[in-house]
Parts: C-alpha cells; structure tokens; sequence
C-alpha cells in the first residue's frame, strides 16, 4: 500500500522549474543592464575605429557608436523607455 497516495505534499514540475528558472535569468539580467548599462559596440568590436575596406592603414570612426566603442544594451534601452514613458505619464 503506498503511503504518500492521499498526501497534498506539493511537487516540483517541470513547469515550474522552468518558470522559476527563467525568473531568475530574467532578474538577473535586468540587474546586469542596471550595473552595467553599456556593452561594447557589434560593428567596431568596441575600438570606436571603422578600418578602410580594402585593408588599408587609414580608419574613420564607427558611424554607429560614434568612435566611443560602446553602446546602451538592449535591456537597458527598455529601462530608459519605460522610465521616461512612466515620467510623461505622471507629470500634471
């Protein structure tokens, strides 16, 4: 006769553990893009140099990160988005 039959113990899931799981990640990142709201540039690989075409010595600067090598990560952009839309919205 099994003994945990009529128990209300509850279990873990697997839905649950992908829940939590993803919970997690999620606050994880949106604490990494609050610490460390910029990562470095995908075009210039985070020099701020954009090199000649033809793989000459002459370079310009990234047109996207504008020579800096560093750009706002996407999660951040959502933070700055919804704090400025939050900031409209409770002004009288």
């Amino acid at each position: 006769m099994p003994l945990h039959a009529a128990t209300a113990t509850p279990s873990a899931t697997g839905a649950g553990l992908i829940l939590l799981t993803l919970i997690v990640i999620t606050l994880g990142y949106a604490l990494a893009c609050w610490l460390w709201p910029f990562t470095n540039c995908r075009r210039c690989h985070g020099t701020g140099k954009r090199h000649a075409r033809f793989g000459g010595r002459a370079f310009g600067l990234c047109r996207r990160c504008d020579g800096t090598g560093r750009r706002l990560r996407p999660g951040r952009l959502v933070i700055n988005y919804l704090r400025a839309l939050h900031d409209k919205g409770s002004k009288p």
